[in-house]
């Protein structure tokens, strides 16, 4: 194999490749990336297993052929070599040859045999905007549980519903959901994509304006875009039936600044306790809406809030924490926060935005 390419390409495409390897040292193969030869491109795979990508970029073929080589190193000489020349690399027996202007480095290969195929996947084909899709896995994921011990909840949650493709997590303390509307409806089973995989599904397309390619199978998930080709395996389980848990009506509701409730958190946040507790009292009738935290090694706070509130009187304590995460998920200037007695899931949405619902269970203590 021999060939030249831009450094700058190169050195993206395998810093891309290289954060997805396996960082076992008994299985050298998924700590590397494959790197083979096109007609006028070189293709860069890496995979551990449950993620595998392959970055196609320009390149002028001279000799053909595949390598194997330690995704680490390779990155760490491509971030360090002056991103003004060309770079030459070749084989030379069972090593890899790096050439440029200034330098010439000899990287030890592995055998081609040892490296895992990345699976192809073509059902279930459908486009849709890789704006809108990332948005929709932003609004939600982090509400996912980050324990395995319950892979159906430590994922994200997608399916189709009428004009919309919906994305749900929770961690049993709380939950997301977020709709994305399509120009043309998709028929799809909903699929689980395994949490620990998101973020680099964000990582690869959060930046692209153009349509993702998403295809996808009783086990596996693909994206393409712009000669990226990501594949992610599926879990295989039930999502909890988390509608039946959504309260359809309320007996309390508070309409607020966003900006104002999240600077009470904020100071809230510094008086709170180790389980992050802040306690709301609301009285319609007095026009009242407090948030409040105390810690013994601290102090206390309470907070007077602005808002338009009705129903009835409440006091019920949250999680500050699962509060203020739901704020990076609403574009809204105003919220509504919906109340239903003080052992029920409290539901936060954005004043006049129905496509985005967020649900914090009480604490008990």
């Amino acid at each position: 194999m021999k060939i030249e390419c831009q450094i700058e390409k190169i050195k993206n495409a395998v810093s891309k490749a290289e954060r997805i390897t396996s960082k076992n040292p008994t299985l050298p193969a998924l700590s590397s990336v494959l790197i083979t030869t096109g007609n006028k491109s070189i293709k860069i795979r890496a995979t551990n297993l449950s993620l595998g990508v392959e970055i196609e970029i320009p390149a002028i073929v001279k000799e053909e052929g595949s390598i194997v080589v330690n995704g680490g190193i390779l990155g760490g000489v491509l971030n360090n070599l002056t991103l003004d020349n060309n770079v030459i690399i070749e084989t030379s027996k069972e090593n890899l040859l790096i050439k440029t202007k200034n330098n010439q480095i000899l990287i030890k290969t592995y055998a081609k045999e040892d490296f895992p195929t990345i699976p192809s996947v073509s059902d279930n084909c459908f486009k849709v905007s890789a704006k809108k899709f990332i948005n929709g896995i932003k609004s939600v994921y982090y509400s996912a549980s980050i324990s395995d011990i319950k892979q159906e909840i430590s994922s994200v949650y997608i399916y189709p519903h009428e004009e919309n493709i919906v994305f749900v997590a929770t961690d049993s303390f709380r939950l997301a959901e977020k709709k994305i509307k399509i120009k043309k409806p998709e028929d799809f089973s909903g699929v689980l994509i395994p949490f620990k995989n998101i973020t680099e599904i964000i990582r690869f397309f959060d930046d692209s304006e153009d349509d993702l390619s998403i295809c996808l199978n009783k086990n596996l998930i693909s994206f393409s875009l712009n000669g990226i080709y990501l594949t992610s395996r599926l879990i295989d389980g039930s999502f909890p039936d988390y509608n039946q848990i959504i309260p359809k009506e309320s007996a309390t509701e508070v309409v607020v600044l966003k900006q104002d409730l999240l600077n009470a958190l904020k100071i809230s946040n510094i008086f709170s306790d180790k389980f992050n507790q802040v306690s709301l009292k609301i009285k319609p009738k007095d026009k009242f809406f407090e948030m409040s935290s105390q810690n013994n090694d601290v102090g206390e706070n309470k907070t007077k809030i602005e808002a338009s509130v009705s129903g009835e009187d409440l006091e019920i304590n949250l999680n500050q924490k699962y509060f203020i995460d739901c704020f990076q998920s609403i574009g809204q200037d105003s919220l509504i926060l919906s109340f239903n007695q003080n052992n029920r899931p409290v539901v936060v949405r954005g004043v006049g935005d129905s496509t985005m619902t967020y649900l914090i269970m009480p604490m008990n203590r």
